[in-house]
């Protein structure tokens, strides 16, 4: 079905012939072999991207909201699998998949027959407010599907609609449980905490802070904006809180060349994150808890090690201050695991953590002892979405049926491999490949170049992102196979070859 794999090497360019052998060998060599049948074999470019049609509507929406941020119009009708058509016809081999929100890539037969059920549909059009007015079989609903994935230890949950309410909400979390300790398990509010939190004075707002890293993306919206540092532009003009900000582990690749260095990288933060705590007490504002990325996305696809998360939570429960793993990006099985702190080994439990993207909906799984023990406190109208969870619980179906986190390891042996072999043969231009999984990335060697990847990339039919000031970052659905990867791999190298020409 896919060129790449049935051709010989002999029968490709000269210049080719060497490396796409390397990837072809290691496409026979994986177990996973299917496709989801009728899906594309490989990229179409019809025009340049954007085209004519994604340009005029760009215009038209331009008209009625800042849009600049729009890279190409969709045509959600033709997608399929792993590849993305655009309304110009162009079809992308898509390897950042809405900024790593799809899980078993566009129109997924099992999930376009979900809706033709009409109980599914009443679903839809029924749109609860769950906290006061949940249907009958939410309870079993959140058993069954979102606990059944529940990371180890924590059989807790909180729904919500996106990444940053859910981490906004769980800090809320984190500053009940903190005062709760401070008050006493039985004591109840005083009159003066009643009154002064009305107008936002001590003590019934306190002076509590969250521990952050540079380089972090939590969200956009108030609270969590204070503990994101990944871009300017999204905290210019904005107010925040006086939180600390601890500097987040940046290897030096490849980790196994420089294991000494990165140790000592790795305790450097420890020691900066703890003195920072100590400090902010010391102004008044305790730290309340911390949190963090597995791997840092928006900011640069910066992972931290097992040895580096471990320390985070001895760290977090030697100061009383709770731990809170953000796995909107990471969540949902693109790091080979279904929650990317499995990977850590830790000797508990995180305190929290919270989800989104993969996950259809938003959200955060808990320990019993951050569930607040009053109505309201954690609420709003919708608190979720149940016709999310019916995609979701069908999502799940998917992955255990056709062992996707299998697939993702494969698939990520052979991205991994192959991208060390482009990173040999163009040192010059790329750099550091790191992640777990497909969640993967590598750095170009300046900002100018990065652009000239992604640009380049687009123009073969691929569709990528980036992020941080130089990493090209992969997002692909678990469905992608070792061939996808193939496909992938001959493009960047078509791409890195005549950037290569052009210096």
């Amino acid at each position: 079905m896919v060129l790449i794999f049935k051709f010989p090497a002999t029968a490709l360019p000269k210049t080719l012939q060497h490396k796409t052998f390397s990837f072809v060998h290691q496409y026979r060599n994986a177990t996973k072999l299917a496709a989801l049948p009728g899906e594309p074999s490989g990229p179409v470019v019809k025009t340049e991207i954007p085209g004519p049609k994604s340009k005029q509507l760009l215009s038209e929406l331009s008209a009625i909201q800042q849009s600049s941020s729009v890279q190409l119009f969709a045509d959600y009708q033709k997608s399929f699998g792993n590849y993305l058509t655009d309304v110009d016809g162009n079809v992308l081999l898509d390897v950042f998949t809405q900024i790593s929100s799809v899980p078993v890539g566009y129109n997924h037969p099992k999930l376009l027959e979900l809706f033709q059920k009409q109980e599914n549909v009443k679903t839809l059009v029924n749109r609860p407010a769950l906290g006061v007015f949940p249907g009958e079989d939410w309870p079993d609903k959140l058993k069954n599907v979102l606990l059944s994935v529940a990371p180890k230890g924590l059989r807790n949950v909180t729904t919500m609609m996106c990444g940053s309410c859910s981490n906004e909400n769980a800090f809320k979390n984190m500053f009940i449980w903190y005062r709760g300790k401070q008050r006493g398990e039985n004591a109840e509010f005083t009159p003066e905490e009643l009154q002064s939190c009305m107008i936002n004075q001590v003590p019934g707002s306190p002076k509590l802070s969250i521990l952050s890293f540079k380089g972090a993306f939590h969200g956009r919206t108030l609270g969590s904006l204070s503990t994101t540092h990944s871009k300017d532009i999204h905290k210019l003009d904005i107010p925040a809180f006086d939180w600390p900000v601890a500097s987040f582990p940046r290897y030096k690749y490849p980790l196994e060349e420089n294991v000494r260095e990165n140790t000592a990288e790795d305790d450097k933060c420890i020691a900066e994150v703890e003195e920072l705590i100590e400090l902010y007490a010391k102004k008044g504002i305790p730290v309340a808890g911390i949190i963090a990325e597995p791997i840092q996305a928006e900011g640069g696809d910066n992972p931290g090690s097992n040895e580096f998360f471990q320390k985070l939570q001895n760290v977090a429960k030697k100061h009383g201050a709770a731990l809170l793993i953000d796995e909107v990006q990471t969540g949902g099985g693109p790091t080979g695991k279904m929650w990317c702190h499995e990977h850590f080994n830790l000797s508990s439990p995180p305190d929290i953590v919270t989800f989104s993207k993969k996950m259809q909906l938003g959200g955060y799984y808990l320990k019993p002892e951050f569930v607040p023990k009053l109505a309201y406190r954690v609420f709003n109208t919708w608190m979720g979405d149940p016709g999310k969870i019916i995609i979701l619980e069908a999502i799940l179906d998917i992955i255990k049926k056709e062992n996707l986190l299998q697939t993702v390891e494969e698939t990520g042996k052979v991205l991994t491999s192959g991208l060390k072999e482009l990173e040999k043969e163009f040192p010059e231009l790329i750099n550091s490949v790191r992640g777990r999984g497909t969640f993967l990335a590598f750095n170009a060697s300046s900002m100018k170049l990065q652009g000239q990847i992604l640009a380049g990339l687009k123009k073969k039919g691929v569709q990528s992102g980036g992020c941080g000031e130089q990493a090209v970052r992969l997002r692909p659905a678990l469905t992608f196979q070792p061939y996808h990867a193939n496909i992938f791999l001959d493009k960047l190298r078509q791409v890195l070859q005549e950037t290569k020409q052009m210096f």
